[in-house]
């Protein structure tokens, strides 16, 4: 396979059990734009099988490796090992904790979680229930850590779910800014540096950011980018510079 340069990237497709036919040309006429697709999260909206398989279907007509996350609807049902199994038997490479190889382009992948940002990240003191709350975001945080670390490539894509930074958030109301994403996901993107980083989930944030250290961090939720590019279903493509 050629060196990838082009990524195309979407989350939030909140597949429903009436949505075939819904994806399908937009997926197809990726073929020739683009060498990799990237999925991150809330692949269905409430994590059923049934949400999964026509997801599975629609897929069907991409040529492209496949990389995707998980999102929170997809843990919904409290079926995720389900969802994940059937777009697997799809052909589509779940990501969770993992890192995967394509060409000489690395990626890493995790959910991620919510928290907040900055000095408005939650820390894990007083009740049980907030230290459980912290040790999750501690814990997605750690899995994109390990990802990364194993990746000896010298170019590195992280794809997540939750923003790893408030940026990209913006646009929100800022009451929910805690629940969208958390600074602890940003903190992996610096010690094991990555060229990007894709996320989801906020559908009124800002297509773009970066990082402390400047790294470009590109919001794909799929209401977003219908809104600010205009079309029934954008799928955002970057070039990564060889």
């Amino acid at each position: 396979m050629a060196e990838i340069t082009r990524i195309a990237a979407v989350g939030d497709l909140h597949c429903t059990k009436e949505s075939a036919g819904a994806y399908r040309a937009a997926f197809a006429a990726l073929e020739g734009k683009a060498d990799v697709l990237v999925l991150c999260g809330d692949l269905t909206d409430y994590g059923l099988p049934e949400e999964a398989h026509v997801l599975a279907k629609e897929l069907s007509v991409v040529k492209l490796p496949i990389l995707a996350v998980l999102g929170n609807h997809d843990y919904e049902s409290g079926h995720p090992e389900k969802v994940t199994e059937i777009l697997s038997e799809g052909g589509v490479r779940v990501l969770d904790g993992d890192s995967h190889i394509i060409g000489e382009l690395g990626f890493a992948g995790v959910k991620g979680f919510a928290g907040g940002f900055g000095r408005g990240t939650l820390g894990p003191w007083g009740e049980h229930a907030v230290k459980s709350f912290v040790k999750e975001a501690l814990d997605e945080a750690l899995k994109l850590e390990s990802a990364l670390a194993r990746l000896r490539t010298e170019r590195r894509v992280a794809i997540l779910h939750y923003a790893p930074i408030r940026e990209t958030v913006f646009g929100e109301p800022e009451e929910i800014y805690p629940f969208l994403g958390c600074s602890r996901l940003e903190e992996p993107l610096e010690r094991y540096p990555v060229n990007l980083a894709f996320h989801g989930h906020a559908h009124r944030g800002a297509l773009e950011g970066r990082t402390r250290v400047g790294t470009p961090v590109f919001n794909v939720a799929m209401p977003l980018l219908r809104r600010r590019l205009g079309a029934d279903f954008p799928i955002r493509i970057v070039e990564l510079p060889a």
